[in-house]
């Protein structure tokens, strides 16, 4: 008989759950953060989920968040006109850093030299994070707000969606539009995958893939509802996606066949699901939701991982919520 998927419930925060990512695998494992309305971005144990700290100063609804590959540095987007800067390992604001509107996007640099952002004044900014004094670099284009701006191909290029139904790609070097995707509705989220060089986008029930050099598109997968977020795993095998109805999807890559079907317990959130990322080594992957919750979920269930732990074949006890 299959296992049943036990999520681990990760609680803390009071509003939606709207953004998260995870660092790289350091030393120390790997961490989470978590951006949220309340205003008070987390950081927490990967694997675990366990609470660390939070880190207080912005005085508005966080939008983004995003950590270093290392985890040493913290990035914030919010709705206080701000995108701030922290040490990931005291909890300390570093810098923070001034806009003419709600940010809403926030990606380094892999050398951590620079900071990427984006909002709903429609501009991507680069600063120089060894002389935040200086201006940063501002990129016009879009027609709305920026929703979301990564770097890819090596920090050469910049990828970025707004509310104008578009994706866009750039030329750091010469700040000039490379291509230009348009959608019939506005996209609601977009993962970048380094190795293979995938972009995963999600729009109305629509999950795609395409490659993230070219934007030709590799192939679409729709699902049963409105989905906000989508992520790979890392060995590109099946992906999970999360929307209006509140569950996680989970596919085959490469048939596009939904996995698991009959497993109820997949719908353990009580809002609709803002966000989902798998975990760096693959073990697992995180959701963030409308109900103020983020829950970890086991890509293999019924394996010894983190709090999961399975005493007996075939049994694996029900974990404690966080």
């Amino acid at each position: 008989m299959a296992m049943r998927q036990t999520p681990l419930t990760c609680s803390g925060h009071t509003r939606p759950v709207v953004d998260l990512a995870f660092s790289g695998i350091t030393p120390y494992g790997y961490f989470l953060i978590s951006a949220c309305k309340d205003g008070k971005p987390m950081l927490r144990q990967g694997d675990t989920g366990d609470w660390i700290g939070t880190f207080l100063g912005h005085k508005g609804a966080v939008w983004g968040a995003t950590l270093n590959t290392d985890a040493t540095k913290a990035a914030t987007a919010a709705a206080d006109f701000t995108a701030k800067v922290w040490d990931a390992v005291s909890g300390d604001e570093v810098l923070s850093l001034a806009h003419k509107h709600i940010v809403k996007t926030v990606s380094f640099t892999q050398d951590n030299n620079c900071l990427l952002t984006g909002g709903n004044d429609k501009l991507l900014r680069i600063y120089d994070l060894s002389n935040p004094e200086a201006a940063p670099q501002e990129i016009a284009g879009h027609t709305s707000a920026i929703k979301k701006a990564l770097w890819c191909n090596n920090d050469k290029q910049i990828l970025s969606a707004a509310e104008d139904k578009t994706i866009r790609l750039w030329n750091r070097s010469s700040m000039e539009e490379v291509k230009t995707l348009t959608f019939d509705t506005s996209v609601s989220s977009m993962e970048y995958v380094a190795d293979g060089e995938i972009l995963v986008i999600t729009y109305g029930k629509t999950i795609a893939f395409y490659n993230a050099l070219s934007l030709e598109l590799i192939k679409t997968v729709e699902a049963p509802a409105p989905i906000n977020s989508a992520s790979l795993h890392p060995e590109k095998d099946f992906f999970v996606a999360g929307g209006d109805d509140f569950k996680l999807y989970k596919f085959d890559y490469s048939t596009k066949e939904e996995l698991e079907k009959q497993k109820k317990s997949y719908k353990g959130h009580f809002g609709p699901v803002h966000c989902v990322r798998f975990s760096p080594d693959g073990e697992l992957y995180a959701s963030g939701s409308e109900d103020g919750t983020l829950r970890l979920w086991q890509t293999a269930v019924g394996k010894t991982y983190g709090l999961w732990k399975c005493v007996l074949p075939g049994n694996c006890p029900f974990s404690a919520a966080i």
